[in-house]
């Protein structure tokens, strides 16, 4: 075997700026289901073993990586080398036999990387292949299936704009291309069809009438709870509605606590009904043009099982209070960003074996409310999922290639200068004057855009992965029971990689790739761009020694997903890669000349 000592971070060859007249790289046609999971399989054996570990080399214009435990050599030619180490590929993976290059299908890489990790852990995960084989199923389902432009709801106003954002949430084919199972979700994928985005599912909800003193509820201000009241009309006199995912109510119907519940009338099940609401990327977060609502799914989908726990939906309401001044202050120096707040939630609490509320069903029916987009969104614009302007791969109209169709070079930086401006600066004061700590990962962020498709806004969701670093929220701590305190904190370093990860290495690299994959010697540049954009935020802040580092190139934390699933860790739980970073002192300042 050649000899492998290539740095996952560094790119053979850097090219300081676009050159004049340079002819723009089209996007990439979409890759069938097997080079789609093979591709990601490497991406994350490069990401978090063989990289790290001095195995992996670009030559040749492929990518050589080796798993030094199982003894196997693989390639895969590149598409476009990157400047952190999240290339490209193309075409199927080989590897060395014979003296010569086999093809690989994704079933023999995957087992090769089931082998390496329990060789290199000393753990065994019994699950991990099966979880590899649901996510390659939902990858083909999603390529065959018809997809319609946007999800059928009614066409509020503005219709066109509604229709827009609902399809970049329902456009993601591919998923998180550094997780090793980013579509696998647990169940039949058959009855799974009517509830996928990637099919533009749209459904009414499951409504249950169950008695007042039955429902457990919280509400940080009195007309919270309103969007779930409204849903139905015909609510008995003495019953509240809690609405529930029509894929959760069949897995928990036959529950013996709710089934004797529905005998005595305690509980009525009034059938699907209501206006539709469409599924959002996460599957289970639905939303019908006003109000969105986050549901329990008793089922794991990529890495967790994804139901609101107690302490979450307790947790959701708590932040949404605490974290009203932080935000006030963050709305009136950065307006043209906003938090979608999660108000309010309800559940079931029917008694359990010990006295109290039967966790399962209140766990299981727990819905939170979350901000719709009229209450934030800037008039005018339109939002799109932030995961499908970055996609590697043009599967919806949100893609950048479409922003961005016929624009010079020039006017392509100045769009991410613009971008840059309003994502980057609010999520570091969030952290460093509030102690704060937004989770800005693609799929938490919309990009809103203006008619010209320029950005005009950024909206950040989903309070779950948003934390409180301890020392500046002692007193909001101290006043919340301890199982709900704890999962809303991380310490400042924890805190500090969170932030870094999600805003730089998830979110803004990914994007940047996007870009450059369009204009492939702008990819310095681009960069450029990003290390400015931290720069003037440090200047006009003091620059915390956290920022002075960032700026000096010191490594850049990445979430270890293939390790963490690997040892089926909680999300919380994951461990760190330091990625070598782009945003060094070196890098060209400054891009005059070049057209698309």
């Amino acid at each position: 075997m050649p000899s492998l000592t290539y740095s996952p971070g560094s790119a053979p060859e850097r090219s300081a700026s676009p050159e004049p007249g340079s002819a723009p790289s089209e996007p990439a046609v979409l890759p069938t289901a097997d080079d789609a999971v093979a591709h990601t399989l490497l991406n994350c054996l490069l990401r978090e073993v063989s990289g790290p570990e001095h195995q992996s080399v670009v030559a040749d214009g492929h990518l050589l990586l080796r798993l030094p435990r199982r003894g196997v050599l693989l390639r895969v030619a590149l598409r476009r080398t990157s400047l952190l180490g999240a290339h490209r590929f193309a075409g199927p993976v080989s590897e060395q036999a014979d003296g010569g290059w086999a093809e690989v299908d994704w079933r023999r890489l995957a087992q090769y990387t089931h082998d390496e990790l329990a060789l290199r852990t000393g753990v065994r995960n019994e699950e991990f292949l099966e979880q590899i084989a649901s996510s390659h199923d939902a990858v083909s389902s999603a390529l065959a299936a018809s997809r319609p432009a946007g999800a059928t709801l009614p066409a509020g106003p503005p219709g066109d704009r509604l229709s827009a954002y609902l399809a970049s949430e329902q456009s993601l084919l591919f998923g998180h291309r550094f997780h090793p199972t980013p579509k696998a979700r647990t169940g039949d994928p058959r009855a799974w069809s009517a509830y996928a985005p990637e099919v533009g599912a749209a459904f009414p909800l499951r409504h249950l009438a169950v008695r007042e003193h039955l429902i457990a509820e919280e509400s940080a201000e009195p007309s919270a709870t309103a969007a779930l009241d409204g849903l139905r009309p015909d609510v008995p006199d003495g019953y509240r509605l809690l609405p529930a995912h029509p894929w959760q109510f069949e897995s928990l119907h036959a529950h013996p606590a709710l089934r004797a519940a529905l005998d005595r009338g305690d509980v009525l099940d009034l059938g699907p009904g209501g206006r539709p609401f469409a599924a959002t990327a996460s599957v289970r977060t639905l939303y019908d043009g006003e109000t969105f609502l986050k549901f329990s799914l008793n089922v794991r989908i990529t890495n967790c099982l994804r139901k609101n726990s107690s302490y979450e939906l307790t947790g959701a309401v708590a932040l949404t209070r605490a974290l009203a001044p932080a935000l006030a202050d963050l709305a009136d120096r950065f307006p043209a960003s906003a938090v979608l707040r999660e108000p309010a939630y309800r559940t079931l609490a029917l008694p359990g074996p010990d006295g109290g509320a039967d966790r399962e069903l209140f766990e299981g029916f727990g819905v939170i409310v979350r901000e719709g987009l009229p209450r934030r969104l800037t008039p005018g614009a339109t939002p799109l999922l932030a995961a499908a302007v970055a996609d590697e791969y043009p599967t919806g109209a949100a893609h950048i290639s479409r922003l961005l169709e016929g624009a010079e070079v020039r006017d392509a930086l100045a769009w991410w200068s613009s971008y840059l401006d309003l994502l980057v600066p609010p999520v570091l004061a969030a952290y460093f004057d509030h102690g704060l700590v937004l989770e800005p990962h693609l799929q938490n962020v919309l990009i809103c855009v203006d008619a010209d498709g320029r950005p005009a806004q950024v909206l950040f969701r989903d309070l779950e992965g948003t934390k409180l670093v301890p020392e500046h929220h002692t007193d909001t701590l101290a006043a919340l029971p301890p199982e709900v305190a704890a999962p809303m904190t991380y310490d400042a370093q924890r805190g500090w990689d969170r932030v870094v990860y999600c805003l730089l290495v998830n979110h803004v690299a990914e994007l940047l790739a996007a870009l450059a994959d369009l204009y492939p010697q702008a990819e310095a540049a681009l960069w450029a761009r990003v290390a400015d954009t931290v720069r003037a935020y440090a200047d006009s802040s003091g620059c915390p020694p956290r920022l002075a580092a960032l700026l000096a190139g010191v490594p850049l934390p990445a979430k270890a997903n293939l390790l963490t699933r690997w040892e089926r860790k909680a999300d919380r739980e994951a461990g760190y890669v330091r990625l070598p970073s782009p945003l060094a002192a070196d890098l060209p300042r400054d891009f005059t000349g070049g057209t698309r």
